[in-house]
């Protein structure tokens, strides 16, 4: 089966600075996958190479057999590829569904986009707060309309940067919950997130990166267990913990 999203040794050079080295990986339909490392080892500036905001210096990223790099966003977006933004980038002087209407504008004429925010703001529990000015909002509730935004585009896959960042426990329950359910709906998603119980629990696999390189892939447990993620990310023995308390 031909994966879904395919990325091959792709490269990001800044001036002398590789921030990412030949990373490549795969991606199916109804998969969640994980990207972990510590600050500065890549994570956002892959997730940017992929959806066409920032230029590759070398290598190809294939969406459902479709070569999509050097495409700009809204045309990668179009073709089912987007993200959220770790700072919700909404706009402020906007309520929560004129910020998620503008997005369905992707696919959509304005009353197909209005209800299109309707079905998403209602799949994200956000309905109570659809006339809210975005600017009134808690940081929590800006990341879920971040995402409520992205999923208005109709994506195939979703790129999540830091989504549960701020949330309560219950709160990334919550979240998890409704990640789970658009993955047995077919949706992918590529996560960015530095709760390791959330990572722990919601991903099928894993991709470690440190210095720009990708150091391990396998399924939560391998990935927790590899020497070379230990010593970079988790730290000397967290790797078992939290693996036990997933």
């Amino acid at each position: 089966m031909q994966p879904l999203l395919q990325a091959d040794a792709i490269c990001v050079t800044f001036g002398g600075l590789k921030a990412v080295d030949g990373v490549s990986f795969s991606l199916n339909a109804g998969e969640i996958v994980g990207l972990i490392g510590p600050n500065g080892a890549g994570k956002t500036t892959l997730f940017n190479a992929l959806v066409g905001l920032q230029p590759l210096t070398s290598g190809t990223v294939w969406l459902d057999g479709e070569r999509v790099c050097g495409l700009k966003p809204h045309k990668v977006a179009r073709l089912g590829m987007t993200k959220t933004f770790q700072n919700a980038a909404l706009f402020p002087d906007m309520s929560v569904k004129e910020n998620v209407t503008t997005a369905a504008l992707l696919r959509h004429d304005l009353k197909g986009a209005r209800a299109k925010a309707d079905t998403v703001l209602r799949k994200l529990d956000l309905t109570p707060i659809a006339d809210a000015d975005v600017a009134d909002l808690t940081f929590p509730q800006k990341a879920l309309v971040e995402m409520a935004r992205a999923l208005a585009t109709e994506p195939r896959v979703l790129l999540l940067d830091e989504v549960m960042a701020a949330l309560t426990p219950a709160e990334m329950d919550e979240v998890m919950a409704v990640i789970r359910a658009l993955k047995a709906e077919g949706l992918a998603f590529l996560v960015v997130e530095h709760h390791m119980r959330a990572i722990m629990a919601l991903c099928d696999r894993l991709l470690a990166v440190n210095f720009g390189r990708l150091i391990a892939d396998g399924t939560p447990a391998q990935v927790a267990a590899h020497p070379q993620v230990i010593e970079a990310y988790l730290g000397h023995g967290a790797a078992g913990k939290e693996a036990a308390h997933a």
